[in-house]
């Protein structure tokens, strides 16, 4: 089993950044990936970034140039988010990928207005 808790989330203003922070518990040692997703009012849950094992990482194309993700251990991995927009307003999921099963977190909720 693995729990994954969020945090970071706010309110900020176009342009802005946030940083998001995911801390991973349990059997944490053969975690293959952990990424970041999002759902806004409406819409459906959607890939943000990800990043597995080997240090490589993905981004959604609206996101590219402006957030990096990163894991600096087994447990910890980051969002920063630069140059927000208002559409990048949402909930924002970490997961954890471990032998095939996903974990989700509970979710921190962004917002982006002026």
């Amino acid at each position: 089993q693995v729990q994954v808790v969020e945090s970071g989330g706010g309110l900020v203003q176009p342009g802005g950044s946030l940083r998001l922070s995911c801390v991973a518990s349990g059997r944490i040692l053969s975690i293959n990936a952990m990424g970041w997703y999002r759902q806004a009012p409406g819409k459906e849950r959607e890939l943000v970034a990800r990043i597995i094992s080997s240090g490589a990482t993905d981004y959604a194309d609206s996101v590219k140039g402006r957030f990096t993700i990163s894991r600096d251990n087994a447990k910890n991995t980051y969002l920063q988010m630069n140059s927000l927009k208002l559409e990048d307003t949402a909930v924002y999921y970490c997961n954890a990928v471990r032998n095939g099963f996903v974990y989700w977190g509970q979710g921190t909720q962004v917002t982006v207005s002026s």
